[in-house]
């Protein structure tokens, strides 16, 4: 299983509008894998923001996806991919 940890910069006032994109990119990769994600914003810096996606089975389908349903945020995205040690 992986883990998927996506941070990202944004102005601050941009927040309120991208929480509803969030949270609809969130509805379809649940509807999807089953999996909920979580959005974070970094305490010390309010630009700062992950989402965060634990416990995917299948990493190239999910990244699929994930890149397909993101594309439209306008936002440039890193990701990350952490596996139990």
């Amino acid at each position: 299983m992986t883990s998927y940890y996506v941070y990202y910069r944004i102005a601050p006032d941009r927040a309120v509008g991208l929480r509803k994109d969030v949270e609809r990119l969130f509805d379809l990769v649940e509807a999807s894998t089953g999996v909920r994600g979580r959005w974070m914003r970094r305490r010390d810096d309010p630009g700062t923001y992950m989402e965060i996606y634990e416990n995917i089975a299948d990493g190239a389908a999910f990244e699929a996806l994930l890149d397909r349903e993101a594309a439209g945020l306008g936002l440039e995205r890193q990701v990350e991919r952490f596996v139990c040690a």
